[in-house]
């Protein structure tokens, strides 16, 4: 047989196979096609409802999402409410309106209807700032496709009336003590520049304004060349001053017509003269010969630059019950003052005090409490 006559026989069996396979496939029914048809259409309904609810839906829209105010004085407080307006077919609810640093969100409204406007009004201050700036809010809403936003104002802000090194004094120091500390004004304004007025937060601030009449004391290359310069001293304690930390303003008026008010932060901490460790003692209920019986109250000077000036020169106490013994440390400035039960000390309540006599000028007796209660030793038949 020719290799011919064999490739027809082989096609003629291949189609032949494909020929009883396709006679072999089941018939789609009529069920068959209603099924498939009503698969289709529920999809198709499906997707229309889908749809049909994307339409309604919220949509924010900003109006002005900037608000540049342009060049501004320091100091000035800038207030601006954004206009947004829902351009959806739903209610617009607004989530939350966070502000960036330096910012503050005074109100916002929390649904607007459709086709309605509503506001977020945002305040800056810019006491504490100068140059440009750009601060910001951020809007969050339900709306599907914009669930953020931010508004900005931006500004540049111009400094008046200012102080040089610095706009603060800061102090640490010992009660009792003084120190003084000076800054130097300075203005951009166009009309001679001067101070009217300075305001302080108590009796242990003192402030004096002198006007800088020589060249050579002004500060150099700040201001408008010509204009007028004051050294504001600032001198802070003395007996009036109380120990903790400071956290005031003074309050500076100029004739300034873009910035009259000027504030100097005052900061930083007023420490005691000597450290007393512990302020208090009880003895509990104490036996004489108990290890609890002696106590010790510790003294230190906190002048570090002279601290060996501080001297305990004796302690006395207020009862019987308890006696008193001094002595320095290894440490500069820093001294034992021991309490002690007396030995002889018949039972009953400790109610006194210590009286510690130093060299401190502010704090030359210093008085801590004591308390306890006595009881009667155990004997040692007692103990077993």
């Amino acid at each position: 047989m020719s290799s011919k006559r064999m490739f027809v026989m082989a096609m003629a069996l291949v189609v032949s196979a494909t020929s009883l396979m396709a006679g072999d496939a089941p018939k789609p029914t009529k069920a068959t096609k209603a099924k498939k048809d009503d698969t289709e259409g529920a999809a198709k309904v499906s997707a229309a409802v889908e749809a049909k609810e994307a339409e309604k839906a919220p949509h924010l829209t900003i109006v002005e999402p900037v608000k540049d105010f342009g060049v501004v004085a320091k100091g000035d407080k800038l207030d601006w409410a954004f206009v947004v307006k829902n351009t959806g077919n739903t209610d617009l609810q607004i989530i939350s309106a966070k502000p960036g640093c330096g910012c503050t969100v005074a109100d916002y409204d929390k649904v607007i209807k459709a086709g309605e406007t509503g506001k977020v009004t945002a305040h800056v201050d810019t006491t504490n700032f100068a140059g440009p700036i750009a601060k910001s809010v951020t809007v969050e809403t339900n709306d599907p496709n914009t669930p953020t936003s931010q508004l900005t104002i931006h500004a540049v802000v111009k400094p008046y009336v200012e102080a040089y090194p610095a706009g603060f004094v800061r102090y640490n120091m010992l009660q009792g003590d003084t120190e003084t500390q000076s800054v130097t004004f300075y203005s951009e304004e166009d009309d001679p520049f001067e101070i009217a007025k300075v305001e302080v937060p108590g009796d242990w601030v003192k402030a004096t304004v002198t006007k800088i009449d020589k060249d050579a004391e002004k500060v150099a290359n700040v201001g408008r060349p010509g204009q007028n310069q004051y050294r504001l001293d600032v001198t802070v304690g003395g007996p009036e001053a109380k120990i903790g930390p400071l956290a005031d303003k003074i309050h500076v008026l100029t004739n300034s017509k873009h910035q009259p008010d000027y504030y100097v932060s005052l900061s930083g901490v007023i420490r005691p003269t000597i450290r007393v460790e512990p302020l208090g003692i009880n003895f509990g209920e104490i036996a004489p010969t108990d290890n609890g019986a002696t106590r010790i109250v510790m003294l230190k000077s906190n002048d570090l630059k002279t601290p060996d000036h501080f001297v305990v020169t004796k302690a006395e106490t207020s009862t019987p019950l308890v006696g008193a013994t001094i002595k320095p440390t290894p440490n500069k400035g820093e001294y034992e003052v021991t309490l002690q039960i007396s030995k002889d000390a018949k039972p009953g309540d400790i109610d006194g005090s210590v009286k510690i006599f130093t060299s401190d000028k502010i704090n030359p007796i210093v008085t801590v409490p004591i308390k306890g209660t006595i009881k009667t030793a155990a004997t040692p038949s007692a103990s077993k």
